[in-house]
């Protein structure tokens, strides 16, 4: 099969930073489905796994990204239950499985639901792992949905993937005061069009935030720079209030910060699951099947804004530079 992938950690401009290859078909596990690529959305995961594997050595297997997918079921393993040959599924896969930057990948069915059926094969690919990452930050994490009253949440990047994801399903399941930020008049008609209430200014956080009426707020998703704003997060978020972040930071940050506050620090990582196999791992594909059921009954939508096509190394090339700018609206998807 065709697929596209790397041996050494290059800058996306070095012609070897990915390869076309001629791979085996993968061999389906008990519990896995075989699925037939039609698209997949790029996301800054990909770039930077990319950019960090192996930046000193060669690997001696090809690493193959990509971590949303949409395709038909060509095959089941044993132990598959609730799908069948031919059924169109979406999902955000395995860090630890080769991605899906391939013509086949397989893929544990627990991590995997019927994909929306209202939805294109491009569009419903922008959403597998921005739609968990904010199910999981705002249900698993925050739990926003149990506060009493209205509460106020601050999206920090939320003209990206999982901002944009985060947005709407806040505004539509927990009836949440989104506050959202961007600094661009694109970037915050976006944010409006997701379902903000208000859009902030990150590069003057605690003012712009502050100018809206809100003095504090009870929870703030990060999905910018955690250290960047770490001072202006810890003076907004609210006594007893909740931080989630997804951004890993070098940088050193002062966590005593929020001890007065008795506030506290939650991270996300929506592989957590698939790579310590976790006794729930099935949850994954329940999340799925629930938001495709929102996106099917209108109530979520897609956030596709750029579509690429063709599977191939040049193709993925120009959707890594995209992604590296740091500029994107929405989601980037590319159309096998």
């Amino acid at each position: 099969m065709k697929a596209v992938g790397f041996y050494r950690s290059l800058p996306i401009s070095e012609g070897e930073s990915l390869l076309d290859l001629d791979l085996d078909m993968p061999t389906p596990k008990e519990t896995d489905l075989l699925v037939q690529i039609e698209a997949v959305s790029i996301n800054p995961a990909d770039a930077k796994r990319r950019i960090r594997t192996s930046p000193d050595s060669d690997l001696s297997d090809p690493m193959i990204l990509g971590y949303d997918a949409v395709g038909i079921v060509t095959q089941i393993g044993a132990g598959v239950t609730g799908f069948k040959v031919g059924d169109r599924v979406w999902y955000a896969g395995d860090v630890t499985r080769d991605g899906s930057y391939a013509e086949y990948q397989a893929v544990d069915f627990r991590l995997v639901s019927h994909a929306p059926k209202s939805a294109t094969p491009e569009a419903a690919a922008a959403l597998p792992l921005t739609a968990l990452t904010s199910w999981e930050m705002l249900f698993e994490r925050l739990k926003v949905d149990q506060f009493e009253g209205q509460p106020s949440l601050l999206v920090i990047g939320g003209a990206g993937g999982v901002g944009s994801f985060t947005i709407q399903m806040a505004r539509a399941l927990t009836g949440a005061r989104v506050i959202a930020t961007a600094s661009r008049v694109e970037t915050s008609d976006w944010c409006y069009e997701m379902g903000a209430y208000e859009v902030v200014n990150h590069r003057d956080l605690i003012a712009s935030t502050r100018a809206t009426g809100h003095e504090s707020v009870q929870f703030i998703t990060q999905y910018a720079d955690t250290a960047q704003h770490w001072d202006a997060m810890c003076a907004l978020i609210a006594p007893q209030g909740k931080i989630g972040t997804i951004v890993e930071t070098e940088e050193k940050i002062d966590i005593s910060a929020l001890q007065g506050k008795s506030a506290s620090l939650h991270w996300e990582l929506m592989f957590t699951r698939s790579i310590y196999q976790t006794s729930d791992m099935a949850k994954q594909g329940q999340i799925l099947a629930r938001v495709a059921q929102l996106v099917d009954d209108g109530i979520l939508r897609t956030t596709d804004t750029k579509t690429l096509h063709g599977l191939s190394a040049e193709t993925l090339k120009e959707a890594h530079k995209v992604i590296e700018t740091g500029a994107m609206i929405g989601k980037l998807v590319v159309r096998y």
